[in-house]
């Protein structure tokens, strides 16, 4: 089978389906330790944070002392006093259920926004890397080109020498000459620019890092455990207690209340015979409360347009999605096709160069001539790598967002 026709059957298969080549485990080892440390101590921080917002409801037992010296009639007087009071809510028309069930959505929610820039960072950094490696080879194809350049340069100058051609062609083949090296200049500067900023965000070398080989997701997988559909869902189920929890504050609450007291005073004024007067207490009952606001009915209508706006986000967010998707088939196509025609390319370039080889034998092509079709026949495989790359960065794109068994 040739070349072309194999690749535009792989073509057909993979616009079909793309399976998931690599999970997020190994997509982290691309950004450096001190990132990775970073978000874990974010997710650390959500946990503790989501553990306080649930045991919210839980009041605090409050512990009272003081103690005080006073001398108002010359003889010195002494007080002290104690108290533990506390005042739990048990009864809040469903508020302690929703600011549970609020608490442990925005753990989610909260979860979910760290992952989105977790993987936000992983892309960079490998971006980062294919682009090096992009640019290598395209340094690489540019040094072929300045060969060819040359080659054609030193053609131009034989032919002026002998009269076949005027000095104008001639200073066209110099100035071809210099802006192709020119060129790559400009190339080895932006691969230098790359590397600062990879080696900013990642411990591995550059140079001996591989590149991952993403394939291909179908839609519904791609949609299906897509982090960032996963966070706006998650903000719709936040919004949902949210606007429970507003309803609830309004309704009635219950609470029991109960303490204990202690008090000893020493005052030269006290009519026992030690001056000394000490006593304890302990109180507790229940206590019933609804507020009455002006602005109830506006704070639960506020609550519930952000829920229903929140679900339509949410909707609005598949769609975006699913056009993004396409877009990346759409380009990976494109890229296919050229990557085809480098591949075609590259069979007549090589048919050529072997014909050529056979004249040059013969004594009817210089090796000018054999040199040239080598050189370009290098550059189109060099373009087909390029291509793959370039594929492989529209991947990364859903990659960006696909979960894949990620913690």
């Amino acid at each position: 089978m040739k070349v072309s026709t194999l690749l535009i059957a792989l073509s057909l298969l993979c616009s079909n389906l793309l399976l998931a080549g690599q999970n997020s485990e190994n997509l982290e080892a691309y950004i450096s330790e001190n990132k990775k440390e970073q978000f874990s101590y974010d997710y650390k921080k959500i946990e503790a944070d989501s553990s306080k917002l649930r045991d919210s409801w839980i009041a605090p037992l409050n512990l009272q002392y003081s103690y005080s010296k006073s001398n108002p009639y010359v003889d010195e007087q002494t007080a002290e006093n104690a108290a533990i009071k506390m005042d739990q809510p048990i009864f809040q028309s469903g508020g302690i259920y929703y600011g549970i069930k609020f608490a442990e959505a925005s753990r989610v929610y909260s979860n979910y926004s760290v992952d989105v820039a977790k993987r936000k960072l992983i892309k960079d950094a490998i971006t980062l890397l294919m682009q090096i490696k992009q640019t290598s080879l395209k340094i690489d194809k540019q040094n072929y080109l300045i060969k060819n350049s040359e080659i054609n340069l030193e053609l131009k100058k034989e032919q002026y020498l002998n009269g076949q051609l005027d000095s104008g062609f001639l200073d066209n083949a110099i100035i071809e000459r210099n802006v192709v090296i020119q060129a790559l200049y400009d190339i080895q500067t932006s691969k230098e620019k790359l590397v600062s900023k990879f080696q900013a965000i990642s411990d591995i070398s550059y140079e001996n890092a591989q590149i991952p080989h993403l394939e291909l997701l179908d839609e519904d997988k791609f949609l299906g455990e897509n982090i960032v559909l996963n966070m706006s869902e998650s903000e719709t189920e936040k919004s949902k207690y949210n606007k429970d929890i507003t309803v609830a504050k309004y309704l009635p609450k219950v609470s029991i209340t109960a303490g204990y007291n202690w008090s000893k005073s020493d005052s030269p004024f006290q009519f026992n015979s030690s001056g000394t007067t000490e006593r304890d207490y302990y109180d507790y009952g229940v206590k019933a409360s609804i507020p009455l606001d002006i602005n109830t009915f506006r704070d639960i209508e506020s609550s519930k347009i952000s829920y229903l706006k929140s679900k339509i986000v949410v909707e609005d967010k598949k769609r975006e999605l699913k056009a993004l998707f396409e877009q990346v088939m759409q380009n990976i196509g494109n890229l296919d096709k050229k990557k085809l025609l480098s591949m075609t390319n590259i069979e007549i370039y090589e048919k050529l160069l072997t014909d050529t080889k056979d004249l040059f034998h013969a004594g009817y092509k210089t090796e000018y001539d054999v040199d040239l079709l080598a050189n370009s026949v290098e550059i189109q495989k060099i373009d087909s790598n390029i291509f793959e790359i370039d594929k492989q960065l529209e991947l990364l794109t859903l990659y960006e967002m696909y979960k894949n068994d990620q913690n």
